[in-house]
């Protein structure tokens, strides 16, 4: 509860004003993004389990589940957000360097909202309707507009490059806010995470009460407004960005996009700085895959931190909207189990907050994530005798819950020690941000996991779908769920054990970085100082 305790009283009151009003638009951006991914997993998954395309180029209204091959397609579009999100991140680099990152931050969410709004206008225009009352989940698809199931590719495309820009300004404005200071920016860090999880709990279950009562098609009519109350709210964030210049561009840097490089000419050249921002990028990542190849200390990260938020988004995306469809046959009751499951990183984010003092690594958690895993294998016990009722869903919910705690959990105190270690030695690089190199190999590392995988992997419980003749997925969830979380389960508990110091139930430091450095490098600015300030990833 110390931690706690400090947490207000190590900040001025200007500090706290901004807090304050930068937690209530993220909180807003939360809610948003809950109603906006549960209404359109839930509609790719009605919209794509039909023939598909007919003449007109309309989707059909009778759903054809014998050549239909909705997850599989629902893990390509999502395997393209994803992809998409890294390209915003760096078309809005350039801009953060320019403009108070207050304003670039307002302005890419209500982007943002300007592009979740349009489906709702394209659905209105194409006769649209909000689903009648008392009207089956079945039966809801007659009610969509009249428009191509393959827009959603486009538009979950287009969404993921807002996404990006959004994150990677939610990663620099904390700098905006509180300066460079580690201690600071590891409490405010985590105190967002918190209030994050908060609104991303309530946010889903609300969505999945939305989507019963209006529709898939119409259910995220929300998203646009919580946006704009996110970018309003956001606007009142005190104009700091250049009282902290410094500590901006290392951010910046941090995130993988910014190529260090001071025998170029600055530009003002949008364009130019883009494409400085994708070289910047390629070089990250290849600079990071030396860095954790070549280290024991970071070695383990490939395990333990790309392939755990691969799983994490696999269950999320993927397993909770397969089972909510095929076994409980409300699509829409995955949101609870998203639910349940953003309950689990609040108690993670909770947890580490208060026990920083006493679990200094991130060893201790990722145990409890790897073993957590295992509650996946509840998925096809729970299909073979759950019937269509809702309290199926909150079930699944619950054992959600130590699966995502564990996995949050790890995944904060990932993002602190990685900067730590990278913080204490002297190893840096003259061309790219060794942080960012670190983490944009890791994130590279994550998305194409995620966007083979995922893809395969769905095809699995579309096939088991329509081979089985009692039209179940038990199969399939013992495969791409019990079988593949046990195997991974291994492999990230087995990786706690490579760091120096590791075989210690609760290790105290976990080594340094010993390899890497090129004649090339050197360790510090001209004046001695370090050239990058640390950053954290929540």
């Amino acid at each position: 509860m110390s931690s706690i305790a400090r947490f207000w009283r190590g900040y001025s009151s200007p500090e706290r004003r901004d807090i304050v009003i930068y937690i209530s638009g993220i909180m807003f951006y939360k809610l948003g993004i809950e109603f906006f991914n549960g209404s359109i997993v839930t509609l790719a998954s009605k919209m794509f389990d039909t023939k598909g395309i007919v003449s007109e180029g309309f989707a059909s209204e009778a759903p054809d589940t014998s050549i239909a091959k909705p997850f599989t397609k629902l893990g390509g579009v999502q395997g393209l957000n994803q992809a998409a999100q890294c390209v915003g991140a760096i078309l809005i680099a350039p801009l953060v360097k320019r403009w108070p990152t207050r304003t670039v931050l307002s302005a890419a969410i209500l982007m943002f909202s300007l592009t979740a709004a349009i489906l709702l206008i394209v659905d209105v225009g194409t006769d649209g309707k909000f689903k009648p009352k008392g009207t089956s989940s079945a039966d809801e698809h007659k009610f969509y507009g009249h428009w191509s199931p393959n827009l959603l590719f486009l538009l979950w495309t287009m969404a993921g490059i807002c996404y990006g820009m959004v994150e990677l300004i939610r990663r620099v404005i904390p700098v905006d806010i509180v300066g460079g200071h580690v201690d600071k920016l590891r409490s405010m860090d985590a105190t967002v995470h918190i209030f994050y999880e908060i609104a991303g709990t309530g946010g889903a279950f609300a969505s999945s009460s939305a989507i019963s009562h209006w529709g898939a098609n119409k259910s995220y009519l929300l998203t646009p407004i919580f946006f704009a109350f996110a970018g309003v709210t956001w606007l009142f964030i005190s104009t700091l960005s250049f009282s902290h210049e410094q500590e901006l561009k290392q951010e910046v840097e941090a995130a993988g996009l910014e190529v260090v490089d001071r025998s170029k000419k600055s530009t003002n050249n949008y364009f130019v700085m883009v494409g400085r921002g994708f070289k910047a990028f390629g070089e990250s990542v290849w600079l990071g895959a030396r860095l954790i190849f070549t280290n024991r200390c970071f070695i383990w990260l490939v395990p333990s931190y790309a392939v755990s938020l691969y799983l994490h988004r696999f269950l999320e995306n993927t397993l909770a909207p397969a089972f909510a469809k095929r076994v409980l046959g409300t699509v829409q009751w995955s949101q609870i189990i998203v639910g349940g499951s953003n309950l689990g990183e609040l108690l993670g984010a909770f947890s580490v907050l208060l026990l920083s003092d006493y679990v200094p690594t991130p060893l201790p958690w990722l145990r409890f994530d790897a073993l957590a895993l295992n509650l996946v294998w509840i998925l096809p016990a729970f299909a073979r005798i759950a019937n269509h009722d809702v309290s199926w869903a909150w079930k699944v919910a619950g054992c959600f819950i130590p699966i995502s705690m564990g996995w949050a959990a790890g995944d904060v105190s990932l993002a602190a020690y990685i900067q730590s270690v990278l913080s204490e030695s002297t190893y840096r690089n003259e061309r790219v941000s060794s942080l960012g190199a670190v983490m944009a190999f890791l994130y590279t590392t994550y998305i194409v996991l995620y966007a083979v995988l995922s893809v395969g992997l769905a095809y699995v419980i579309d096939q088991d779908w329509q081979d089985d003749k009692t039209m179940n997925i038990v199969q399939s969830l013992k495969t791409v769920g019990g079988v593949q979380f046990t195997i991974c389960c291994a492999i990230i508990f087995a990786s706690t054990f490579i760091p120096e110091g590791s075989r210690s139930l609760n290790p105290k430091a976990l080594g340094t970085i010993t390899t890497g450095q090129t004649p090339h490098e050197s360790d510090t600015e001209d004046n001695g100082e370090p050239k990058h300030g640390p950053a954290l990833y929540l």
